[in-house]
């Protein structure tokens, strides 16, 4: 095991190819224009406010979303009218 750190530029490129594997997931089930971005932006808003979690939370936070879940969070942030 590597005692080397990863630097922010790596961890961020991680977890966008993270958000766009669930992306291509999506699309295979119908959701065609769901965006790496769009799921990075609903696995990160339960953590608006607070910090991100640890790594291995924020990767399970991404690979076990559920559609229903993504559903739900798009419906409310159209009633709040947030972009996204």
């Amino acid at each position: 095991m590597s005692d080397e750190m990863i630097t922010n530029e790596e961890f961020d490129k991680a977890i966008l190819g993270l958000c766009q594997s669930k992306a291509e997931e999506f699309h295979l089930i119908g959701y065609e224009h769901v965006t790496a971005e769009d799921i990075w932006n609903c696995v990160s808003s339960k953590y608006k406010k607070q910090q991100l979690p640890r790594t291995h939370q924020l990767v399970n936070d991404i690979l076990s979303l559920k559609a229903t879940q993504f559903m739900n969070y798009l419906t409310l942030s159209m009633y709040r009218g947030d972009p996204i």
